[in-house]
C-alpha cells in the first residue's frame, strides 16, 4: 500500500494512536476543537438540570453559560492569533440553539440545530461523492499540499470516494441519535452526545484512513503524491 504515507501499527490501539498524528486528524481540530464542541452543550444541560430545570430562569441561566463558554473559546483563538473559524462556527451554532430553546422553552430543543447540521453534512458527503467531488479529498488536498490535483489521479479519486462514505454514515448516526434523544427529552444523553460523537469521529478517521490505504496500489506514492496522467 502507499509507502509514503504508511502508518506502522501493532493492534487496533496502536493504529488509532498513530493515525491520530496524521494530517487527516486536523479535521478534528485537536483537543481545543473537541472542547469547543463538547463543553457548551454539556454545561448547558448541567446548569439547567442543576438549577432544577423547571422554570424559565433555569433555562435562561443555562443559555447564558453555554453562550459564555462559546464566547470564551472564540476570544481565546483571536487573542492567540489563530484562525477563529471553528470557534466562530461553534459560537454561531450555540447562538441559534439558544434562540430556538428560548422561543420554545424546551432545553431539548437546544439540540435541533445540531440535528439539521448533521443531516445536511450527511447529504453533502453523498452528493459530493456522486458528482465526483468527494469531500475527504476536497478537505485533505489543501492540507497535504496537493490542492485539487488529486482529481486527475484515478486511484486517489477512488480512494477518497471510499473514504467519504463512512463520514456520511457517521452524520446519519448522529442525526438519528439526536432525534431519538430530543423526542424522549433525554437531557443527559444529549449532554453526553458531544463526547460520544467525538469518539465516533475518531473511529471514522481510522476507518477512512484504512480505506484510503487499501484503495491505493502498492506502487502509489500516497496522498501527498498524486499520479497525474501525461
Amino acid at each position: 500500500m502507499a509507502q509514503a504515507d504508511e502508518v506502522e501499527t501493532e493492534g487496533v490501539g496502536d493504529e488509532a494512536s498513530a493515525t491520530l498524528q496524521h494530517p487527516f486528524v486536523r479535521l478534528l481540530g485537536g483537543v481545543r476543537g473537541a472542547l469547543e464542541s463538547i463543553l457548551p452543550p454539556l454545561a448547558f444541560i448541567a446548569v439547567y438540570v442543576g438549577l432544577g430545570g423547571d422554570s424559565t430562569s433555569d433555562l435562561t441561566w443555562a443559555l447564558v453559560v453555554a453562550i459564555g463558554l462559546a464566547l470564551v473559546f472564540t476570544v481565546w483563538r483571536i487573542i492567540e492569533g489563530k484562525h477563529p473559524a471553528r470557534a466562530l462556527g461553534s459560537m454561531f451554532i450555540v447562538l441559534v440553539s439558544a434562540y430556538i430553546a428560548s422561543r420554545t422553552g424546551s432545553a431539548a430543543d437546544f439540540f435541533w440545530p445540531r440535528v439539521l447540521l448533521n443531516a445536511a453534512s450527511a447529504l453533502a458527503f453523498v452528493v459530493a461523492n456522486l458528482i465526483g467531488w468527494p469531500l475527504i479529498g476536497v478537505v485533505l488536498g489543501p492540507l497535504v499540499g496537493t490542492k485539487m490535483r488529486w482529481r486527475k489521479d484515478p486511484d486517489l479519486m477512488r480512494a477518497y470516494k471510499r473514504a467519504s462514505w463512512p463520514w456520511a454514515v457517521l452524520n446519519l448516526i448522529r442525526t438519528a441519535l439526536l432525534i431519538l434523544f430530543i423526542d424522549g427529552n433525554n437531557l443527559w444523553a444529549l449532554a453526553a452526545s458531544g463526547a460520544f460523537f467525538y469518539g465516533l469521529t475518531v473511529v471514522t478517521i481510522v476507518i477512512s484512513w484504512r480505506l484510503i490505504k487499501g484503495a491505493l496500489p502498492d506502487d502509489h506514492g500516497g496522498i501527498r503524491h498524486p499520479r497525474i496522467p501525461a
